[in-house]
């Protein structure tokens, strides 16, 4: 049981550190509660899963391939540059009335952050790193029911911090004054374009170096 608790923590340490999906929940939460921001994530877990299946059936060295690494590059590049665009654009508007909220659907914030995680390189990279490193060291050590049930817990890990991003989203929505949460709306947007900046310069490395 340690063991299993060992790797939920290790889920939340995974999700903690500030990136797009943490950006773009902090501000699809202030924008429009609870549910659009808690969709972001999952929409990221979804991303998320699908990274680790891949490199538990041992296909995802496919996906870091130069010509798929440049389309992901190049796709997250307008994904995340739009989606930080779009935050700056709204943050004057934070009130949340009905109107603004039909505007916005739960299927659009699950898709954001499906597309934001699937695009990212850094994702893939990243589950092949941590991932991949906790099959080798498992397999050899624990039966694959076993290694799914670990599996399971970096997955609740991830969940859990879901569902905390989504809670101190929607929090700061009712606690903090509308000036603040436009700051905040404005820094979670910037935060995306950098990173969206930051995919395309290497969307460039690989083309012209």
């Amino acid at each position: 049981m340690s063991i299993f608790i060992s790797y939920i923590v290790l889920g939340l340490s995974l999700s903690a550190p500030m990136g797009p999906i943490n950006a773009a929940q902090l501000d699809k939460g202030i924008r429009f509660g609870f549910f659009h921001a808690w969709l972001i994530g999952l929409g990221g877990m979804v991303a998320d899963g699908v990274f680790m299946l891949l490199i538990y059936f041992g296909v995802a060295q496919f996906i870091d391939t130069p010509v798929i690494k440049l389309f992901l590059w190049i796709f997250g590049f307008f994904v995340l540059t739009y989606t930080g665009i779009e935050s700056i654009q709204k943050s004057g508007s934070l009130e949340a009335t009905s109107q603004q909220s039909q505007s916005e659907t739960k299927g659009k914030a699950f898709r954001t952050g499906f597309f934001m995680a699937i695009s990212n390189p850094l994702s893939i990279l990243f589950w092949l790193g941590i991932y991949g490193s906790i099959l080798a060291q498992t397999s050899s050590s624990y039966q694959s029911g076993q290694i799914l049930l670990y599996s399971l817990g970096i997955f609740l890990g991830i969940t859990l911090w879901d569902v905390t991003m989504a809670g101190v989203a929607t929090g700061a929505r009712k606690l903090v004054s509308p000036g603040i949460l436009r700051v905040i709306s404005i820094v979670s947007g910037i935060v995306l374009m950098g990173f969206g900046i930051y995919f395309g310069v290497q969307a460039c490395r690989l083309i012209f170096g």
